[in-house]
């Protein structure tokens, strides 16, 4: 009798903390943009540019890093991507100017690449028996939600004892730190067959294929809703939301201010995912793929619409913030296990990352879209609208997806 395969593995738990690390930074970017913004006196939509540039370049680099990881390895390209991070954030920390900041994020969106879920999920994908794939990238998946709870409050800690100028040099320090633990990151070898096809031609097999088309497309509404999200709620929120009750829940455990409101929420978002994304991936084990993902973006049309519809308080923003958590990164582990499936392991991080390219499209939109339409409306019910209608079209394109590994492809 064949042993069982164990769940957790060395390169299941370095991925998760590189993982963590890594979203733990990126997803404390919305708290900085009041006060880089304030400091400067800029408008809202130069430092939301930055973040949307960061957001682009983290898809361009994407299926680059991908590339990297399937010809030189994994782990060299995680020492790579940790770098160009550090990097970014450093050079941040000295900028003066909006163009300077939209450079240098260039940089950070790379070094996220680098460090985030192209390589960490291929890695882990290859490393997982058939039975423990699903629910080993829904707990890589569920770790980066991990970092979502802690960045943003621990950057909101920080400001209160020293500049974002300082916060962004630690950022960087804790990245490299992750490094010590790649020794331990070693996944199996491709196997003869897998090594037989070459980059080119699964690349060809994929792109004749609508249903990548469908993929690519359908996760464009993932990254314009998160990324919008992460950057504008904590801002939409100080700014928007009815003031916090001084006799409530929330001021009985120090939440006093919509400011403070507004970086919780980040945090329930990605406390309310983890158990979200690991469901996900036990669901994605037992079922459709692709209609599991069309039921996740109706879901988030719903909340969505419903959200902006209503007044916004502080109990409809804990509402939201745990409802839309519980579908945040859900997607991931379903998107990246369905191109595994259809399409095989050997390049699933160059085909996934260059459908994870139309991910950071639709999020540099949303960030880039939330600063242009909050300085032209003064509000963001605009931006918020145009999140609804893309999530239902993305809920629509998954249907037609033909669901079965295409001929050669070895998962």
């Amino acid at each position: 009798m064949q042993a069982r395969t164990p769940l957790f593995t060395p390169v299941l738990i370095v991925g998760c903390a590189i993982i963590l690390v890594s979203f733990a930074i990126r997803a404390s970017f919305g708290v900085f943009q009041i006060p880089i913004a304030e400091e400067f006196g800029w408008l809202r939509a130069e430092f939301s540019m930055a973040i949307a540039i960061q957001n682009l370049a983290w898809g361009i680099g994407q299926p680059i890093f991908g590339a990297i990881a399937e010809k030189i390895g994994d782990r060299r390209a995680i020492v790579l991507g940790a770098l160009v991070y550090a990097a970014g954030l450093v050079l941040s920390s000295f900028a003066v100017t909006p163009e300077a900041h939209q450079f240098y994020e260039i940089l950070v969106g790379f070094g996220i690449a680098g460090t985030g879920f192209g390589v960490i999920l291929a890695v882990v994908g290859r490393a997982s028996s058939d039975e423990n794939r699903s629910m080993s990238l829904a707990i890589v998946t569920a770790a980066g939600s991990g970092g979502q709870v802690v960045g943003p409050p621990v950057a909101e800690w920080m400001l209160s004892m020293v500049s974002w100028q300082t916060t962004f040099v630690v950022f960087a320090a804790a990245i490299l730190a992750t490094l010590l633990l790649l020794p331990a990151m070693r996944a199996p070898a491709a196997t003869k067959s897998e090594l037989e096809e070459s980059m080119g031609t699964i690349l060809r097999r994929a792109f004749r294929d609508p249903s990548y088309t469908l993929i690519f497309l359908g996760f464009f509404s993932c990254g314009y809703q998160l990324s919008f999200v992460t950057a504008h709620f904590p801002a939409m929120i100080t700014e928007m939301c009815a003031a916090v009750d001084p006799s409530g829940i929330l001021a009985s455990i120090g939440v006093t201010t919509t400011s403070q409101l507004g970086a919780i929420a980040i945090s329930l978002i990605g406390l309310a995912n983890i158990a979200g994304t690991l469901f996900a991936g036990w669901l994605g084990k037992r079922y459709s793929k692709k209609y599991l993902l069309a039921g996740i973006y109706t879901l988030r049309t719903i909340i969505g619409a419903g959200f902006i519809l209503m007044p916004i308080t502080p109990t409809s923003v804990v509402i939201f913030s745990v409802a839309m958590g519980s579908l945040w990164l859900a997607t991931v582990p379903l998107t990246s296990g369905l191109v595994a499936y259809i399409y095989g392991l050997r390049y699933m991080g160059t085909l996934y990352g260059i459908v994870f390219f139309s991910h950071q499209l639709g999020s540099f939109l949303g960030v880039w879209l939330g600063g242009r339409m909050y300085d032209a409306f003064g509000d963001y019910t605009v931006v918020w609208w145009i999140g609804v209608g893309v999530g239902a079209f993305s809920a629509i394109v998954h249907l037609p997806i033909r669901e079965k590994p295409l001929v050669g492809a070895t998962a």
